[in-house]
């Protein structure tokens, strides 16, 4: 997990975070002002930001532009002590790892996002 000291009103400690992204999701993104990530559909009870970049830019090209026909890859910064009641859960490989957030605190997560949720890469189909 990177974290790295960024200069805010309170001098927050961050924790920068990735997250493979359709077109549908990183819309409603966009209509936050970039600020926040939508709410969960009732099939999705985890929000899954994922620890480094290479693991979110196998997700993008490999599920994402499968299934939407393009992928994003996003990165952000969330304050890294509000960050330390989610685990690092270990999804696969010894650099597949990711942060389980439930659903319902989203909300909350998304409060502790520092600075705008910026597209990092763009993957389309060949």
């Amino acid at each position: 997990m990177s974290t790295r000291p960024t200069t805010t009103a309170s001098s927050t400690t961050t924790t920068t975070l990735w997250r493979p992204t359709g077109p549908e999701e990183l819309e409603l993104v966009r209509a936050s002002g970039w600020r926040a990530w939508p709410a969960r559909l009732p099939e999705q009870p985890i929000f899954y930001p994922v620890l480094n970049e290479d693991y979110a830019i196998r997700i993008a090209r490999g599920w994402n532009v499968p299934h939407s026909g393009v992928g994003y890859v996003t990165r952000f910064e969330v304050g890294s002590d509000f960050l330390a009641r989610y685990p690092v859960q270990q999804a696969g490989g010894e650099t597949i790892l990711e942060l389980w957030v439930p659903a319902e605190e989203l909300t909350e997560f998304n409060r502790h996002i520092v600075g705008t949720i910026e597209v990092v890469h763009e993957f389309r189909r060949a």
